[in-house]
Protein backbone atom coordinates (compact mmCIF):
# COMPACT_ATOMS: atom_id res chain seq x y z
CA UNK A 1 0.00 0.00 0.00
CA UNK A 2 1.35 3.34 -0.93
CA UNK A 3 -0.57 6.00 0.81
CA UNK A 4 -0.96 9.36 -1.04
CA UNK A 5 -1.28 13.17 -0.17
CA UNK A 6 -1.90 15.80 -2.66
CA UNK A 7 -0.86 19.18 -2.04
CA UNK A 8 -2.83 21.30 -4.83
CA UNK A 9 -6.01 20.10 -5.57
CA UNK A 10 -6.99 21.44 -9.21
CA UNK A 11 -6.75 19.97 -12.53
CA UNK A 12 -3.84 17.29 -12.36
CA UNK A 13 -4.73 16.02 -8.94
CA UNK A 14 -8.41 15.39 -10.00
CA UNK A 15 -7.80 13.99 -13.29
CA UNK A 16 -4.81 11.77 -10.69
CA UNK A 17 -7.63 10.99 -8.25
CA UNK A 18 -10.89 9.59 -10.21
CA UNK A 19 -8.38 7.87 -13.18
CA UNK A 20 -6.80 5.97 -9.98
CA UNK A 21 -9.85 5.01 -8.65
CA UNK A 22 -11.72 4.30 -12.10
CA UNK A 23 -8.40 1.99 -12.39
CA UNK A 24 -9.62 0.49 -8.88
CA UNK A 25 -13.42 -0.14 -9.94
CA UNK A 26 -12.01 -1.71 -13.06
CA UNK A 27 -13.31 1.11 -15.71
CA UNK A 28 -10.25 1.71 -16.72
CA UNK A 29 -6.28 -0.36 -18.28
CA UNK A 30 -2.91 1.35 -17.59
CA UNK A 31 -2.56 3.74 -20.51
CA UNK A 32 -0.81 6.11 -19.80
CA UNK A 33 1.21 5.25 -17.29
CA UNK A 34 4.40 4.42 -18.58
CA UNK A 35 5.41 1.28 -16.07
CA UNK A 36 1.73 0.12 -15.94
CA UNK A 37 1.80 -2.61 -13.66
CA UNK A 38 5.35 -3.66 -14.29
CA UNK A 39 6.43 -2.75 -10.26
CA UNK A 40 6.24 -4.47 -7.58
CA UNK A 41 4.11 -2.02 -6.14
CA UNK A 42 0.65 -1.93 -8.32
CA UNK A 43 -1.37 0.94 -9.16
CA UNK A 44 -4.27 -0.89 -7.08
CA UNK A 45 -2.48 -0.43 -3.88
CA UNK A 46 -2.40 3.38 -4.33
CA UNK A 47 -4.91 5.28 -1.40
CA UNK A 48 -5.29 8.64 -1.34
CA UNK A 49 -5.51 9.76 2.27
CA UNK A 50 -5.08 13.70 2.10
CA UNK A 51 -5.44 16.91 0.14
CA UNK A 52 -4.21 20.38 0.53
CA UNK A 53 -5.71 23.79 -1.39
CA UNK A 54 -5.94 27.02 -0.81
CA UNK A 55 -8.76 28.03 -2.55
CA UNK A 56 -11.70 28.98 -0.62
CA UNK A 57 -14.57 27.29 -2.67
CA UNK A 58 -12.61 23.84 -2.14
CA UNK A 59 -11.75 23.79 1.53
CA UNK A 60 -13.73 21.41 3.75
CA UNK A 61 -14.70 19.48 0.52
CA UNK A 62 -15.09 15.99 -0.72
CA UNK A 63 -13.04 15.08 -3.59
CA UNK A 64 -15.98 14.01 -5.01
CA UNK A 65 -16.98 16.88 -5.18
CA UNK A 66 -14.25 18.73 -6.34
CA UNK A 67 -13.36 16.76 -9.21
CA UNK A 68 -16.71 17.16 -10.75
CA UNK A 69 -15.08 20.67 -11.70
CA UNK A 70 -12.70 18.88 -14.01
CA UNK A 71 -14.00 15.85 -15.54
CA UNK A 72 -17.30 15.27 -16.28
CA UNK A 73 -18.12 11.58 -15.60
CA UNK A 74 -19.45 8.76 -13.21
CA UNK A 75 -17.15 9.73 -10.49
CA UNK A 76 -16.13 7.40 -7.82
CA UNK A 77 -18.31 7.05 -4.32
CA UNK A 78 -14.81 6.26 -2.89
CA UNK A 79 -13.41 9.87 -3.24
CA UNK A 80 -16.42 10.95 -0.73
CA UNK A 81 -13.85 9.86 2.18
CA UNK A 82 -11.30 12.48 1.30
CA UNK A 83 -11.79 16.25 2.54
CA UNK A 84 -9.57 18.87 1.00
CA UNK A 85 -7.81 20.92 3.91
CA UNK A 86 -6.37 24.14 4.02
CA UNK A 87 -2.56 24.78 2.84
CA UNK A 88 -0.17 27.74 2.64
CA UNK A 89 -0.52 29.59 -0.02
CA UNK A 90 2.34 32.55 -0.01
CA UNK A 91 1.00 34.72 -2.44
CA UNK A 92 0.90 31.48 -5.07
CA UNK A 93 -2.78 32.69 -6.10
CA UNK A 94 -1.90 36.28 -6.72
CA UNK A 95 -3.31 37.51 -9.87
CA UNK A 96 -5.31 34.79 -10.45
CA UNK A 97 -9.30 35.60 -10.10
CA UNK A 98 -9.50 32.86 -7.22
CA UNK A 99 -9.69 33.42 -3.28
CA UNK A 100 -6.94 32.11 -1.53
CA UNK A 101 -6.80 31.21 2.45
CA UNK A 102 -3.63 29.63 4.12
CA UNK A 103 -2.65 28.65 7.19
CA UNK A 104 -0.05 31.32 7.35
CA UNK A 105 -3.50 34.12 7.79
CA UNK A 106 -3.55 32.97 11.00
CA UNK A 107 -0.30 31.92 12.10
CA UNK A 108 3.54 32.13 11.56
CA UNK A 109 5.24 30.07 9.14
CA UNK A 110 6.97 27.85 11.51
CA UNK A 111 3.37 27.26 13.05
CA UNK A 112 1.90 26.35 9.79
CA UNK A 113 4.73 23.69 9.35
CA UNK A 114 4.49 21.95 12.89
CA UNK A 115 0.38 21.98 11.41
CA UNK A 116 1.23 20.19 8.29
CA UNK A 117 3.81 17.43 10.20
CA UNK A 118 0.95 17.09 12.44
CA UNK A 119 -1.83 16.53 10.27
CA UNK A 120 0.61 14.25 8.05
CA UNK A 121 1.75 12.16 11.29
CA UNK A 122 -2.24 11.38 11.37
CA UNK A 123 -2.70 11.23 7.76
CA UNK A 124 0.68 8.73 7.84
CA UNK A 125 1.38 9.47 4.12
CA UNK A 126 4.06 7.41 2.29
CA UNK A 127 4.42 10.13 -0.15
CA UNK A 128 3.19 13.89 -1.17
CA UNK A 129 3.23 14.82 -4.09
CA UNK A 130 3.35 18.61 -4.94
CA UNK A 131 1.33 20.13 -7.90
CA UNK A 132 0.09 23.29 -7.09
CA UNK A 133 -0.26 26.01 -10.09
CA UNK A 134 3.30 27.58 -10.77
CA UNK A 135 5.29 29.75 -9.02
CA UNK A 136 7.89 32.43 -9.04
CA UNK A 137 10.88 31.13 -7.46
CA UNK A 138 14.18 32.02 -6.23
CA UNK A 139 16.31 29.11 -5.29
CA UNK A 140 17.96 29.03 -1.73
CA UNK A 141 21.51 26.96 -2.87
CA UNK A 142 22.49 27.02 0.86
CA UNK A 143 20.60 25.22 3.75
CA UNK A 144 21.63 27.73 5.90
CA UNK A 145 19.54 30.42 4.09
CA UNK A 146 16.71 28.16 4.12
CA UNK A 147 16.89 27.65 7.43
CA UNK A 148 16.89 31.24 7.88
CA UNK A 149 13.70 32.41 6.01
CA UNK A 150 12.18 29.61 8.21
CA UNK A 151 12.72 30.92 10.87
CA UNK A 152 12.63 34.92 10.33
CA UNK A 153 9.02 33.73 8.74
CA UNK A 154 10.51 35.73 5.64
CA UNK A 155 6.89 35.56 3.06
CA UNK A 156 8.99 37.69 0.62
CA UNK A 157 11.25 34.99 0.28
CA UNK A 158 9.84 31.40 0.57
CA UNK A 159 7.20 29.49 -1.89
CA UNK A 160 4.42 27.86 -0.50
CA UNK A 161 6.18 24.90 -2.50
CA UNK A 162 9.56 25.88 -0.53
CA UNK A 163 7.10 25.43 2.82
CA UNK A 164 5.46 22.15 1.80
CA UNK A 165 8.89 20.55 0.91
CA UNK A 166 10.54 21.60 4.05
CA UNK A 167 7.64 20.37 6.44
CA UNK A 168 7.93 17.06 4.36
CA UNK A 169 11.48 16.89 5.46
CA UNK A 170 10.55 18.02 9.24
CA UNK A 171 7.77 15.03 8.60
CA UNK A 172 10.50 12.78 6.99
CA UNK A 173 12.61 13.04 9.92
CA UNK A 174 9.77 12.25 12.48
CA UNK A 175 8.71 8.80 11.07
CA UNK A 176 11.59 7.79 9.50
CA UNK A 177 11.35 8.39 5.76
CA UNK A 178 8.96 9.64 3.13
CA UNK A 179 8.67 10.97 -0.34
CA UNK A 180 7.91 14.03 -2.25
CA UNK A 181 7.43 14.59 -5.46
CA UNK A 182 7.81 17.67 -7.37
CA UNK A 183 6.00 18.11 -10.40
CA UNK A 184 5.73 21.88 -11.03
CA UNK A 185 8.65 24.14 -12.04
CA UNK A 186 10.23 25.04 -8.30
CA UNK A 187 13.39 24.01 -7.80
CA UNK A 188 13.88 21.83 -5.36
CA UNK A 189 15.63 17.78 -6.34
CA UNK A 190 17.64 21.15 -8.40
CA UNK A 191 18.36 23.42 -5.36
CA UNK A 192 21.11 21.63 -3.07
CA UNK A 193 19.52 23.45 -0.15
CA UNK A 194 16.69 20.91 -0.02
CA UNK A 195 18.75 18.15 -1.11
CA UNK A 196 21.02 18.72 1.51
CA UNK A 197 17.80 18.99 3.95
CA UNK A 198 16.66 15.93 2.48
CA UNK A 199 19.47 13.61 2.98
CA UNK A 200 19.69 14.51 6.76
CA UNK A 201 16.04 14.31 7.30
CA UNK A 202 15.06 10.70 5.40
CA UNK A 203 13.34 12.08 2.41
CA UNK A 204 13.37 11.57 -1.26
CA UNK A 205 12.47 14.01 -3.68
CA UNK A 206 11.48 13.74 -7.42
CA UNK A 207 11.86 16.57 -9.22
CA UNK A 208 11.75 19.28 -10.73
CA UNK A 209 8.45 19.41 -13.58
CA UNK A 210 7.10 16.88 -14.74
CA UNK A 211 8.05 16.16 -18.52
CA UNK A 212 4.70 15.83 -20.53
CA UNK A 213 3.66 17.12 -23.85
CA UNK A 214 5.89 19.32 -26.34
CA UNK A 215 9.20 18.72 -23.93
CA UNK A 216 9.86 14.82 -23.57
CA UNK A 217 8.85 14.86 -27.39
CA UNK A 218 11.32 17.58 -28.18
CA UNK A 219 14.10 15.99 -26.20
CA UNK A 220 13.32 12.78 -28.34
CA UNK A 221 13.72 15.07 -32.11
CA UNK A 222 16.74 16.33 -30.80
CA UNK A 223 18.66 13.25 -29.75
CA UNK A 224 17.32 11.65 -33.04
CA UNK A 225 19.62 14.55 -34.70
CA UNK A 226 22.27 14.69 -32.34
CA UNK A 227 22.97 10.83 -33.44
CA UNK A 228 23.16 11.30 -36.50
CA UNK A 229 25.32 14.55 -36.76
CA UNK A 230 22.47 16.96 -38.02
CA UNK A 231 23.50 20.52 -36.45
CA UNK A 232 20.08 22.46 -35.15
CA UNK A 233 20.34 25.68 -36.29
CA UNK A 234 17.29 27.23 -34.23
CA UNK A 235 14.21 25.85 -32.16
CA UNK A 236 10.73 26.99 -31.62
CA UNK A 237 8.60 25.08 -29.26
CA UNK A 238 5.61 26.82 -27.56
CA UNK A 239 2.43 25.68 -26.18
CA UNK A 240 -1.22 27.43 -25.35
CA UNK A 241 -3.73 26.31 -23.12
CA UNK A 242 -7.12 27.36 -21.39
CA UNK A 243 -6.30 25.92 -18.05
CA UNK A 244 -5.59 27.47 -14.74
CA UNK A 245 -1.89 26.96 -15.12
CA UNK A 246 -1.84 28.46 -18.57
CA UNK A 247 -3.84 31.31 -17.20
CA UNK A 248 -1.15 31.93 -14.38
CA UNK A 249 1.51 31.60 -16.99
CA UNK A 250 0.11 35.27 -17.78
CA UNK A 251 2.34 36.28 -15.14
CA UNK A 252 5.86 37.13 -16.96
CA UNK A 253 7.84 35.76 -13.70
CA UNK A 254 5.65 32.33 -13.48
CA UNK A 255 6.31 32.39 -16.92
CA UNK A 256 10.31 32.42 -16.94
CA UNK A 257 10.12 29.72 -14.53
CA UNK A 258 8.25 27.42 -16.81
CA UNK A 259 10.71 28.50 -19.55
CA UNK A 260 14.08 27.35 -17.91
CA UNK A 261 12.87 24.01 -17.18
CA UNK A 262 11.87 23.57 -20.23
CA UNK A 263 14.62 25.11 -21.96
CA UNK A 264 17.57 23.48 -19.93
CA UNK A 265 17.00 20.40 -22.69
CA UNK A 266 18.57 21.81 -25.75
CA UNK A 267 22.31 22.30 -24.63
CA UNK A 268 21.66 18.90 -22.43
CA UNK A 269 21.07 16.53 -25.65
CA UNK A 270 22.39 18.88 -28.36
CA UNK A 271 26.20 19.74 -26.52
CA UNK A 272 25.76 23.43 -27.67
CA UNK A 273 22.92 26.04 -26.97
CA UNK A 274 21.45 26.37 -30.24
CA UNK A 275 19.18 29.76 -30.21
CA UNK A 276 15.81 28.68 -29.60
CA UNK A 277 12.43 29.91 -28.12
CA UNK A 278 11.07 27.20 -25.88
CA UNK A 279 8.08 28.64 -23.38
CA UNK A 280 4.46 28.49 -23.03
CA UNK A 281 3.00 31.52 -24.73
CA UNK A 282 -0.45 32.16 -24.15
CA UNK A 283 -3.59 31.42 -22.77
CA UNK A 284 -7.09 31.01 -24.73
CA UNK A 285 -9.69 30.00 -22.01
CA UNK A 286 -11.70 28.14 -25.08
CA UNK A 287 -8.49 25.42 -25.67
CA UNK A 288 -9.56 24.31 -21.59
CA UNK A 289 -6.99 21.30 -20.88
CA UNK A 290 -6.43 20.23 -24.10
CA UNK A 291 -3.30 22.46 -25.18
CA UNK A 292 -2.16 23.10 -28.39
CA UNK A 293 1.43 22.57 -29.31
CA UNK A 294 3.62 23.51 -31.81
CA UNK A 295 7.46 22.72 -32.74
CA UNK A 296 9.52 24.06 -35.77
CA UNK A 297 13.49 23.04 -36.09
CA UNK A 298 15.47 23.86 -38.69
CA UNK A 299 19.15 21.77 -39.08
CA UNK A 300 21.77 21.34 -41.33
CA UNK A 301 22.28 17.88 -43.08
CA UNK A 302 24.79 16.17 -45.51
CA UNK A 303 26.60 18.39 -48.08
CA UNK A 304 24.76 21.59 -46.55
CA UNK A 305 21.39 20.97 -47.19
CA UNK A 306 19.09 22.48 -44.81
CA UNK A 307 16.18 20.69 -43.45
CA UNK A 308 12.92 21.35 -41.28
CA UNK A 309 10.79 19.70 -39.03
CA UNK A 310 7.31 20.83 -38.62
CA UNK A 311 5.47 19.65 -35.89
CA UNK A 312 1.35 20.44 -34.20
CA UNK A 313 -0.26 18.64 -31.78
CA UNK A 314 -3.44 18.97 -29.20
CA UNK A 315 -2.58 17.22 -26.06
CA UNK A 316 -4.49 16.80 -23.07
CA UNK A 317 -2.34 18.45 -20.47
CA UNK A 318 -4.01 17.27 -16.79
CA UNK A 319 -3.68 13.73 -17.78
CA UNK A 320 -0.77 13.17 -19.29
CA UNK A 321 0.98 14.25 -16.16
CA UNK A 322 -1.43 12.86 -14.00
CA UNK A 323 -0.36 9.14 -15.53
CA UNK A 324 3.21 9.91 -14.71
CA UNK A 325 2.46 10.53 -10.83
CA UNK A 326 0.45 7.05 -11.00
CA UNK A 327 4.59 5.97 -11.62
CA UNK A 328 6.28 8.50 -9.02
CA UNK A 329 4.43 7.95 -6.05
CA UNK A 330 4.98 3.93 -6.32
CA UNK A 331 8.47 4.61 -7.03
CA UNK A 332 9.12 6.84 -3.93
CA UNK A 333 8.14 4.27 -2.20
CA UNK A 334 10.45 2.36 -3.55
CA UNK A 335 13.28 4.62 -2.87
CA UNK A 336 12.14 5.33 0.99
CA UNK A 337 12.00 1.65 1.23
CA UNK A 338 15.68 1.08 0.37
CA UNK A 339 16.87 4.57 2.38
CA UNK A 340 17.90 6.57 -1.15
CA UNK A 341 17.33 9.41 0.70
CA UNK A 342 18.04 13.16 -0.83
CA UNK A 343 16.80 13.17 -4.55
CA UNK A 344 17.25 9.96 -7.19
CA UNK A 345 18.65 11.08 -10.81
CA UNK A 346 17.17 7.93 -12.74
CA UNK A 347 13.71 8.65 -11.72
CA UNK A 348 14.13 12.43 -12.28
CA UNK A 349 16.25 12.15 -15.56
CA UNK A 350 12.58 10.37 -17.15
CA UNK A 351 9.94 12.21 -15.23
CA UNK A 352 11.03 15.49 -15.24
CA UNK A 353 11.43 18.45 -17.51
CA UNK A 354 14.44 19.59 -15.54
CA UNK A 355 15.92 16.51 -13.68
CA UNK A 356 17.89 16.88 -10.16
CA UNK A 357 19.99 17.22 -8.67
CA UNK A 358 21.93 20.32 -9.69
CA UNK A 359 24.61 19.33 -11.74
CA UNK A 360 22.88 16.45 -13.80
CA UNK A 361 21.86 16.57 -17.25
CA UNK A 362 19.02 15.81 -19.64
CA UNK A 363 19.25 12.44 -21.54
CA UNK A 364 17.41 11.55 -24.82
CA UNK A 365 14.04 10.02 -23.29
CA UNK A 366 14.73 6.33 -24.30
CA UNK A 367 18.36 6.66 -22.54
CA UNK A 368 16.70 7.82 -19.50
CA UNK A 369 13.37 5.12 -19.76
CA UNK A 370 16.25 2.17 -19.77
CA UNK A 371 18.16 3.89 -16.95
CA UNK A 372 15.25 3.92 -14.92
CA UNK A 373 13.79 0.82 -15.30
CA UNK A 374 17.46 -0.74 -14.40
CA UNK A 375 16.86 1.32 -11.16
CA UNK A 376 13.43 -0.31 -10.55
CA UNK A 377 14.78 -3.24 -11.24
CA UNK A 378 13.06 -4.25 -14.47
CA UNK A 379 14.20 -5.89 -17.85
CA UNK A 380 15.44 -3.52 -19.99
CA UNK A 381 12.48 -3.12 -22.79
CA UNK A 382 14.74 -1.55 -25.76
CA UNK A 383 18.51 -2.19 -24.96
Amino acid sequence: MVRVVIVGQGYVASIFAVGLERIKRGDLGYYGVPLANELPIKVEDIQIVGSYDVDKTKIGLPLYEIVQRYWKGDVPETLQEVFVRKGVHLRSLRNLPIEAVGLEDEMSLRDAIEHLVSEWKELKPDVIVNVPTTEAFVPFEDLEKLEKAIKEDDRDRLTATQVYAYAAAQYAKEVGGAAFVNAIPTLIANDPAFVELAKESNLVIFGDDGATGATPLTADVLAHLAQRNRHVRDIAQFNIGGNTDFLALTDKERNRSKEYTKSSVVEDILGYNAPHFIKPTGFLEPLGDKKFIAMHIEYVSFNGAIDELVITGRINDSPALAGLLVDLVRLGKIAVDRKEFGTVYEVNAFYMKNPGPKEAKNLPRIIAYEKMRQWAGLKPRYL
